[in-house]
């Protein structure tokens, strides 16, 4: 405050102290963030009732001179009072993240004029604006209303790991909550439902089945098929499109539909459709590379663990089949149930007997 004061881009007024927007304006751009004009902003404001300290309604606090009343007061050269929520938030980032940073995250509420101050504050201060890149992500809403507690329909991460809200049918997991999340780009509204999170929930699920298979995969010689050139084309344009998608603001849902259609080529592998030998080594491992770079390292995504350990659900498989052979069908869907209740269900496929994630 001391600082921006001695530079002309602050002034004292009785007890609080102002940062000087239409002085910051005169040699940097304020609005370059939300691309607000001065101007236009300017023509907008009212007239200074209840502000009467400012020389401009676009000034902003820096320090506040504290009522009475007021809880947070420190002694200072100008009044006992507080810093502006603004300050605040450019000391704590300055202290803890350097002068500048890589990434500012907030809501897009926070774009301005929130934001808009910070960079000016902290490039009168600094020289450089804090940080190099600003991402806001857009508002939250359940069953297309605004989420409020007044509403009733507030909804905290605790609930949705325990399916405790009257909203919720089921509890959903913390990695099914993460993909419903990554589905939608990030400066997109997001609307929760207990519809849309049981949709997430299968496709999460799906994914994760895609893992599943390129284990069991791998195990799998290539055979002698003929090499597929359309096949490994395919593959790398899916994957130049991932890496194009994340590039392009960090568009998480165009990823997403993209490893969607990788995973097309692992079930078809997997059904037998599709042969390793017609991707080649190179194609095989580009799919699977790529399907475990987005889904693990970038989207974060991670399998749950079953109810049951991978022995029992191995000696429940032996059993399906041996019952299966013996054409014992109540024992059949009896083991069935079982698996599921772990969450698991069987695949029975001409290529063998597995199970998969529950969908």
């Amino acid at each position: 405050v001391e600082d921006l004061l001695r530079k002309g881009l602050a002034y004292e007024s009785e007890g609080s102290v102002y940062f000087d927007v239409s002085k910051y304006a005169e040699t940097e751009h304020y609005g370059k963030l939300s691309g607000r004009v001065l101007e236009d902003l300017m023509g907008g404001t009212r007239d200074l009732a209840g502000q009467e300290g400012k020389r401009n309604p676009l000034d902003f606090a820096l320090w506040k001179k504290a009522s009475p009343e007021h809880i947070m007061r420190w002694d200072s050269p100008w009044s006992k009072g507080f810093p502006g929520w603004h300050l605040e938030c450019s000391a704590m980032s300055a202290k803890y993240l350097g002068e500048q940073f890589d990434i500012h995250g907030g809501g897009m509420d926070l774009l301005f004029p929130h934001h808009e101050c910070e960079i000016a504050q902290s490039k009168s201060y600094h020289g450089k604006d804090p940080a190099k890149y600003w991402m806001h992500n857009n508002m939250i809403t359940i069953n297309g209303q605004k989420m409020g507690k007044s509403l009733g329909n507030f909804i905290n991460l605790h609930e949705l790991f325990a399916g405790s809200h009257a909203l919720l049918e089921r509890p959903y997991s913390p990695m099914t909550v993460r993909f419903f999340i990554l589905q939608a780009h990030y400066r997109s509204t997001l609307d929760f439902s207990n519809d849309a999170l049981l949709a997430a929930r299968k496709g999460y699920l799906k994914l994760m089945n895609g893992l599943k298979v390129l284990r069991d995969l791998e195990e799998m010689e290539p055979g002698h098929e003929e090499f597929d050139e359309t096949q490994t084309a395919q593959i790398k344009q899916i994957a130049d499109t991932c890496y194009f998608a994340m590039n392009d603001d960090l568009n998480t849902a165009r990823v997403i539909a993209q490893l969607f259609n990788l995973l097309k080529k692992i079930n078809s592998l997997q059904t037998g459709q599709l042969q390793i030998g017609q991707l080649g080594k190179e194609g095989f491992a580009l799919l699977k590379d790529t399907y475990h770079t987005f889904v693990l390292d970038i989207l974060g995504l991670k399998e749950e663990k079953l109810n049951a350990t991978d022995e029992v659900i191995a000696t429940l498989l032996k059993l399906y089949a041996k019952a299966k052979d013996a054409k014992s069908y109540e024992e059949v869907d009896l083991i069935r149930a079982e698996l599921k209740a772990v969450g698991a269900s069987v695949k029975d496929m001409k290529t063998g007997i597995s199970w998969a994630y529950e969908e």
